[in-house]
């Protein structure tokens, strides 16, 4: 299993949207960018990944998991791009702000902090161990 990380505006697609898809969950579309669409194409089944709210918020607020491998993205007809699906998986017990993601020693080299406009990342095991623990999950 492998790790990820979902970035949304939470004025254009919330935490509390993708709950209430439920099992069903939702494409993760309109990505429009080659190295998170590649990332997308790296994702099998059961895969999770952090929800995160972007813009004023900045925090992760619940885990996800893959629930439909790569596939064309339904908001284009251009072949280019393709999506996955998510189904929400696990609401944090608190959000971890990036602030404190940023203040983490341990996590100094994640791709969020590196490089926080990627809206779909890679997440490391240890990372994801640290943030759950964070936010008051199991990992």
């Amino acid at each position: 299993m492998r790790y990820w990380l979902f970035k949304s505006e939470p004025s254009v697609w919330s935490w509390d949207m993708q709950v209430a898809k439920g099992a069903a969950g939702e494409e993760w579309d309109g990505v429009r960018n080659y190295q998170a669409r590649n990332f997308m194409r790296e994702m099998a089944l059961g895969d999770r990944g952090f929800f995160y709210h972007s813009q004023k918020d900045k925090a992760v607020v619940g885990t996800v998991e893959v629930s439909a491998e790569a596939h064309p993205d339904s908001t284009t007809e251009d072949d280019r791009w393709e999506c996955v699906d998510i189904r929400a998986l696990s609401s944090f017990a608190r959000p971890v702000t990036l602030d404190e993601i940023k203040g983490e020693p341990r996590l100094a080299e994640m791709v969020l902090v590196r490089n926080s406009r990627l809206s779909v990342q890679p997440v490391t095991a240890e990372e994801w161990a640290i943030i759950c623990e964070m936010g008051g999950l199991a990992p």
